[in-house]
């Protein structure tokens, strides 16, 4: 715990002093501690019905990923948006509009938690349908989602409730709660699952609950904080200005959440045209790619808080440095992460699935995508630089030109001359190699260190 000391005292602590490596890196730690944790949400609902449930209740839990990000990833993509004005502020140290943005934040949360429900409910049961969901799996997917979505308003508050905090510079009380309401969701997992024999209901009832727990350990912390970024429900408005410029930063990355999450319906459609073995493997795959990635995509969610808060502080080279740092960091892990995946795939997927055929399927897909993980990683880290300094439009128009229309394009028509699983796997490392060379342009012929100015207001 030494990393951390020096900064566990203080309220919000601040990454625009001290050592770059020291700051970036006691900051991404409890990123990767949280997103683990979260992680372990899935994992434990994917475990339990893996060894407790049928084939069919895995299949519906862990092909669900893309149909819950569909709805809930725009509002997250704005309240990234969000954080990055709160961070840009609290590094000028402006107080007043530290306070604005949080309030205007927060209260966005609570508009998009009632949206996400009532969108959630009426679209899902005829997004399973044009997923070509199989029928032994449809009446189980329809059972969770429904259960999920009657509740998502505990997942986006969270998420909000994290934002606002990791904006800030704490990291690190998040994850606490995270540990609480992980280890209660394991609880409720078993009890609702393996004794009580609910299934799916059951550990969708489980996320929803404990999700809600770790909202309101959040909202407890924020609520009892002693200097000016302390929430007031007095105080919550959504003031204009600040809206607005949570908009424009944020709406491209919800935007690039919600179309993505589109284009990875279509794939996820072609997967389970293959059957319910392959949704099996492939969401299998995905709950471990998930896992073992967590150190890299903790590294670029630390990007925007970094770069924000030390270009509002005007530290343009430290804000060069950190990002160098934090790019090729996340590069070199990825691709050992990738190596050592690549040989130890086939017994990792049968954590989750005991039936040899969707082992295949995930193994086919693990091989194929792997030794590609550099270019994942370089392209989300590079993704969280140039939010962190406003430019979130290059992002979304990257990786929706990239991550959606040629991946789409690709597995529709590539299927056709190879109708093979692997086929669709090529999708991925096709991609990523495409952002990479876009983002990589952007970085080397662009002025992105200047890319607002406080005194400006620009985003």
């Amino acid at each position: 715990m030494s990393i951390f000391r020096g900064r566990l005292g203080a309220q919000n602590p601040s990454l625009t002093e001290g050592s770059i490596i020291r700051g970036i890196v006691s900051f991404a730690i409890p990123l990767f501690l949280g997103q683990l944790l979260q992680q372990l949400y899935n994992l434990a609902d994917a475990w339990v019905l893996g060894n407790f449930a049928d084939n069919g209740a895995f299949a519906a839990v862990s092909s669900g990923g893309s149909l819950t990000f569909l709805v809930i990833g725009f509002f997250n993509g704005i309240a990234i948006g969000g954080g990055v004005i709160i961070s840009r502020y609290y590094g000028a140290k402006d107080e007043e509009n530290v306070i604005r943005a949080i309030h205007t934040n927060f209260l966005f949360g609570i508009i998009a938690s009632v949206l996400s429900t009532v969108v959630g409910l009426l679209l899902v049961p005829r997004l399973l349908l044009i997923m070509n969901t199989p029928e032994s799996v449809l009446p189980y997917s329809l059972i969770y989602f429904r259960i999920y979505f009657g509740g998502v308003f505990t997942v986006i508050l969270y998420n909000i409730c994290m934002a606002i905090m990791r904006s800030l510079g704490d990291s690190l009380h998040p994850l606490y709660y995270l540990i609480i309401s992980s280890a209660l969701n394991m609880v409720l997992d078993l009890l609702f699952v393996a004794v009580f024999h609910w299934g799916v209901a059951g550990a969708a009832a489980a996320t929803v609950l404990t999700q809600g727990i770790s909202f309101f350990l959040c909202l407890w912390r924020m609520c009892r904080l002693k200097d000016y970024t302390r929430l007031d429900f007095r105080k919550l408005r959504l003031y204009p200005d600040i809206l607005s410029q949570v908009i424009r930063q944020g709406l491209p990355t919800g935007v690039q959440n919600a179309v993505i999450s589109i284009g990875n319906l279509v794939v996820q459609s072609n997967i389970n045209s293959f059957g319910e073995y392959a949704m099996s493997g492939h969401g299998a795959y995905a709950k471990i790619e998930g896992l073992v990635f967590l150190p890299i995509m903790s590294m670029s969610m630390s990007m925007p808080t970094f770069i924000s808060q030390n270009l509002g502080a005007r530290q343009y080279d430290r804000a060069k440095k950190g990002a160098i740092f934090g790019i090729l960091s996340g590069v070199v892990l990825a691709e050992l992460i990738g190596v050592v995946f690549l040989f130890a795939a086939p017994p990792a997927l049968g954590f989750f699935v005991d039936e040899a055929e969707a082992i295949q399927f995930g193994t086919i897909q693990s091989r194929v995508v792997a030794p590609f993980f550099f270019l994942l990683a370089f392209s989300h880290c590079a993704a969280g630089v140039l939010r962190g300094c406003g430019k979130s439009f290059v992002p979304m128009v990257t990786m929706l030109a990239f991550w959606c229309c040629v991946r789409v394009t690709y597995v529709t028509v590539a299927l056709r001359f190879f109708p093979a699983f692997a086929t669709i796997s090529w999708a991925y490392p096709l991609t990523w190699s495409l952002s990479s060379v876009v983002f990589l342009l952007f970085l080397l012929k662009s002025d992105w260190l200047h890319a607002f100015d406080i005194g400006k207001e620009q985003i």
